[in-house]
């Protein structure tokens, strides 16, 4: 049997879902995961200090001077060093005695620090799928220069990387991620104008943040994991297709040139592949109870209907054109997701805003980070445009059918 070896964690988005399960794995095994650093956000200050005084780590990450002042009052005398901004995210995935960075910051904003984590060489298990949307080509560039291992985090990437162990990519003809279908999958088409955020934000199978959420309603999140796929596997976009199974039990299957399929199975619980990834290449217990298929019910699988989620669509459509597409594909959809949070925006008007931005900027090829930030913005000010523009136009005629 092997043995786990030690591993010295930064977990970066810590007070998040994936950051608390990640919390929770290393609970359990506390003789071989140290948490060294941790990084978050500015909203969830009392959290973090919770963190800090259960699992002590040596250095923490908040947003800003407030977020640090707010996080020392409520640690009081401390010897926990607190950095800040960016800068001091990137300085926790960086440090001389983290070997393994979780980065698990949503959207576009854990870019940098990802990306950082890999230029280090750290072993990165990788729930910010938005780094290889937006900079596939550039993070494998990375791991090949600095020797950087990186394990997925998404259960269904992780799948796929437990599915391909035993087998060689060459003998792969495709691979399929499952979807849930979200909230909506059995809502009819004519109620779409009248989703609330509220709605949304339910999920039938998994406990995730807002935005993930709101991305797994519009299948925006199958979307983004394809194209994540696209650069962890190194496959073509053609040989990469999503169905809809609704039990969350299947999270991925591999069909092989002999016609073959392998498949993972688990409860849907991001516990295991934490797990996993933290553990590599053993196994340890994560929480979750073992899956009993006498007990689990039927399983069922259907394609997705892009006529009623034409994110998907979008998606396929910007990976399969590449160059700057997915990174645009990417800003659109965080500014559309963050206007129908703040009720800005319908839910129908989440695609039309993606697809216009798509629209007013043709792919374009990049290089480095720079011209992709640039890019990232630019994306984001038409997106803020459109958002305005059809913002008003639902505001104006729901002011007229009142």
């Amino acid at each position: 049997m092997d043995v786990m070896k030690e591993r010295f964690l930064a977990i970066l988005g810590s007070t998040g879902s994936i950051g608390e399960s990640t919390l929770d794995v290393v609970s359990r095994h506390p003789e071989h995961l140290h948490v060294v650093a941790l990084a978050a956000g500015g909203g969830q200050i009392d959290r973090l200090a919770a963190q800090v005084r259960h699992y002590r780590p040596r250095y923490v990450a908040v947003a800003n001077v407030e977020s640090a002042r707010h996080l020392r009052d409520q640690l009081g005398p401390t010897d926990v060093a607190i950095l800040m901004g960016e800068e001091g995210v990137i300085t926790t995935a960086t440090l001389p005695d983290v070997d393994t960075v979780v980065a698990a910051i949503v959207g576009a904003a854990g870019l940098r620090s990802t990306l950082a984590a890999v230029s280090a060489g750290k072993r990165v298990a990788l729930a910010n799928k938005e780094s290889m949307v937006i900079a596939g080509p550039l993070v494998r560039r990375c791991m090949t220069e600095s020797g950087a291992e990186l394990l997925p985090v998404d259960s269904e990437h992780s799948a796929v990387f437990q599915t391909l162990a035993a087998n060689r990519r060459e003998t792969v003809r495709s691979i399929t991620l499952t979807a849930s279908g979200g909230p909506f999958r059995d809502r009819p088409f004519t109620e779409f104008p009248h989703i609330r955020v509220e709605e949304a934000l339910v999920h039938p199978n998994w406990s995730m943040g807002a935005k993930v959420t709101i991305d797994s309603a519009t299948l925006m999140n199958k979307g983004l994991e394809l194209i994540e796929a696209r650069w962890l596997f190194d496959i073509a976009p053609e040989q990469l297709r999503a169905v809809i199974h609704r039990e969350s039990i299947v999270h991925a299957l591999v069909t092989f040139v002999d016609g073959a399929v392998m498949a993972q199975l688990a409860h849907p619980d991001m516990r295991a592949p934490i797990a996993y990834a933290l553990a590599y290449p053993t196994r340890i217990e994560s929480g979750i109870p073992a899956l009993d298929l006498a007990t689990c019910g039927p399983l069922s699988f259907s394609a997705p209907d892009t006529g009623r989620f034409p994110c998907l669509t979008l998606a396929q459509e910007a990976n399969r054109v590449g160059g700057s597409a997915p990174a645009v594909l990417n800003a659109a959809n965080e500014v559309a997701v963050t206007a129908f949070l703040s009720r800005q925006l319908p839910f129908l008007g989440i695609a039309p805003v993606i697809e216009e931005v798509l629209t007013q900027m043709p792919s374009v090829s990049w290089s480095t980070v720079e011209e992709l930030l640039a890019i990232d913005g630019d994306a984001r000010r038409y997106a803020m445009a459109a958002v305005h523009d059809r913002g008003n136009h639902h505001a104006v005629r729901c002011k007229a059918v009142s």
